[in-house]
């Protein structure tokens, strides 16, 4: 997984920068160092350790449970880096924030699947106010299998024709319509990214 005897601790004066990111989602959770003895934790256990100027050795979570279980680990070019990527059992950063650098999910996907979470989660509205199209595929399982039928449909016409704007257009409507689709089984865009994840890590 990854040669520690490959890595340039030497530069860091012992320590090499560790970029930890979400395997599932593609954040960046966070960024802290390692030394050698930490890295060699982190393979025996398959989780995460550091070493922290201030705390020493350190296990991320054995605290607050929000242990950080890897998925991969890469060395940079120079050798002075890693890359972790990691399934994480709760927020990253100590003031309880999804990474250190706030919010996660900062990518397009990621707003349209909250916001369909948003829409999902039930909502009084007046008697004679029209559901919103979002909220009428959601409770209409004919109706949102339907058109994501007809959306597929409309991207494979549109590469046949080698349209690429209107086949981004409909690429863009399948992608919303696959996670409505999803939606009431219980699934998310996080769901979906970790059988890529899983996929792309054999």
């Amino acid at each position: 997984m990854l040669d520690l005897d490959a890595l340039d601790f030497a530069k860091g004066n012992g320590l090499v920068t560790v970029v930890t990111q979400d395997a599932g989602t593609g954040d960046v959770l966070m960024v802290a160092h390692a030394d050698r003895e930490a890295l060699a934790r982190t393979l025996a256990t398959g989780e995460m350790h550091y070493r922290s100027r201030t705390r020493g050795l350190w296990h991320k979570g054995a605290t607050s449970g929000n242990v950080q279980r890897v998925v991969a680990l890469r060395a940079d070019c120079d050798g002075d880096a890693v890359l972790a990527r990691v399934e994480k059992a709760g927020p990253a950063c100590h003031t309880g924030t999804e990474t250190c650098f706030g919010p996660g999910r900062w990518d397009a996907l990621s707003a349209l699947d909250d916001t369909l979470a948003r829409r999902a989660a039930p909502v009084d509205r007046p008697d004679d106010a029209p559901p919103s199209y979002t909220r009428r595929l959601l409770e209409d399982r004919n109706l949102r299998l339907k058109k994501l039928g007809e959306e597929a449909a409309e991207l494979v016409t549109a590469c046949a024709d080698a349209d690429a704007s209107r086949a981004a257009e409909e690429a863009a409507d399948v992608l919303y319509h696959v996670l409505v689709a999803v939606r009431p089984l219980g699934l998310s865009l996080d769901d979906v990214k970790a059988v890529l994840a899983r996929r792309a890590s054999r």
